[in-house]
């Protein structure tokens, strides 16, 4: 299992959602401009947690997107798997065809590895980092620095 860049965008992309919660709609651009991800790799990583309904739209002035529901209620394994990341460090997917059709040697050990990567990221919910100190202070860091480069 390799969590590639859309994983760990995804993530960082409703963390920033997070942290803004119940302060109105967002603006990609704004997330961009903050985490530092493009504007285009946003809008398909939204489409897609839109469609699985982990976000919501909010159009027209002052729209943007929200959290379809509390950050407590949303674990990072449900925004990895949304935007189809893959959390299974099996080169068979489960169907124990590893090698020629048949299982390998190590099948249990990467099915069990699996299973602990979901458990653990399934335990981590937006709400747990959002009230982590450090957390909060990258995210007042980083509004700093976006109030810096709109003031010059």
């Amino acid at each position: 299992m390799k969590l590639t860049t859309k994983g760990r965008y995804a993530v960082t992309a409703m963390l920033d959602l997070g942290l803004r919660y119940g302060q109105g709609a967002v603006t990609l651009a704004d997330i961009a401009q903050r985490q530092g991800i493009s504007l285009s790799y946003l809008e398909q990583l939204f489409a897609k947690l839109r469609r699985t309904g982990l976000v919501n739209s909010v159009r027209g002035p002052g729209g943007g997107y929200t959290l379809s529901k509390e950050p407590s209620e949303i674990s990072v394994a449900e925004i990895i798997l949304a935007i189809n990341e893959n959390i299974d460090a099996r080169r068979c997917a489960g169907k124990a065809d590893c090698v020629g059709g048949d299982r390998c040697l190590t099948h249990e050990l990467w099915e069990e590895l699996s299973e602990r990567i979901h458990e653990f990221l399934s335990g981590i919910t937006l709400g747990d980092l959002v009230n982590q100190p450090i957390v909060q202070e990258v995210a007042s860091r980083q509004e700093g620095r976006v109030r810096l480069a709109l003031s010059q």
